[in-house]
């Protein structure tokens, strides 16, 4: 091969991998901004006064539910106990459990919310059991967070019915158990609640996945990449050729 195809060549080469790797790190680093924005607007809906049923009800009315995810609530209402579902397959710090869900009525019955009430582990043993709620009768506060419906895990088929199940589809719960259930759900807060057998309800839950830290160090790892291919290019194509010839 001919010096300058070769050049020529390797010159290609080198403009495209600086072009990827330079993409890939303003990439990373958008990535970065985004997380922080997302941040930011969490803290802010944190810092919102608690919103009340008639304020959750107009939001669910106008389709603005999803505009008020994070921020804090405080409903008073009545447990739907015979719709409580454990939601399987939800792991934390790598120890297998359930996500305890149940319906909470609104007064007069004109709303519910599906009510996140915490994390609970499963019993190696037995794998089928699930411990028992305290079942409050009468009307209670729930303090929480609103948030999307339970996130939904892949399965095959249709929901299963009972109270250890993989996901709830709000529309489907919603005809089951005869409720007016909005579609969110609240991430309930608080410590101290515990099952009737003793067993903690743990309340931790994710804020962002990533922080905008780790993604600033993808950018720069792919700017330092960038650059040691441009300085390659630079001292093998043209300085390293120069010396040679002298």
């Amino acid at each position: 091969m001919q010096r300058g195809a070769r050049f020529w060549i390797v010159t290609v080469a080198a403009g495209v991998a600086l072009a990827t790797t330079t993409a890939l790190g303003l990439w990373q680093w958008g990535r970065a901004e985004t997380k922080r924005a997302l941040l930011a607007q969490q803290q802010a809906q944190r810092d919102a006064p608690a919103l009340d049923w008639d304020e959750v009800r107009g939001a669910a009315a106008q389709g603005r539910l999803d505009v008020l995810h994070g921020r804090a609530v405080r409903l008073r209402g009545r447990w739907v106990h015979e719709a409580t579902v454990y939601l399987d397959n939800r792991p934390l710090h790598g120890q297998g459990g359930f996500i305890v869900v149940t319906p909470l009525l609104a007064p007069a019955g004109t709303a519910a919310l599906l009510v996140q009430r915490g994390w609970v582990p499963r019993d190696p043993r037995d794998r089928a059991r699930v411990p028992p709620l305290e079942a409050a009768d009468g009307e209670v506060e729930v303090e929480g967070r609103l948030a999307p419906p339970p996130s939904r895990l892949f399965q095959l088929g249709a929901d299963a019915r009972g109270p250890i199940r993989q996901n709830i589809d709000v529309a489907a719960a919603a005809a089951e158990w005869r409720l007016p259930l909005l579609a969110a759900s609240v991430q309930q807060v608080g410590q101290g609640a515990r099952a009737r057998d003793g067993t903690p309800l743990v309340r931790e839950w994710p804020v962002v996945a990533v922080p905008p830290e780790k993604h600033l160090a993808y950018a720069t790892q792919w700017f330092a990449l960038a650059g040691l291919i441009a300085g390659l290019y630079v001292w093998f194509q043209l300085i390293l050729p120069r010396r040679r010839r002298r």
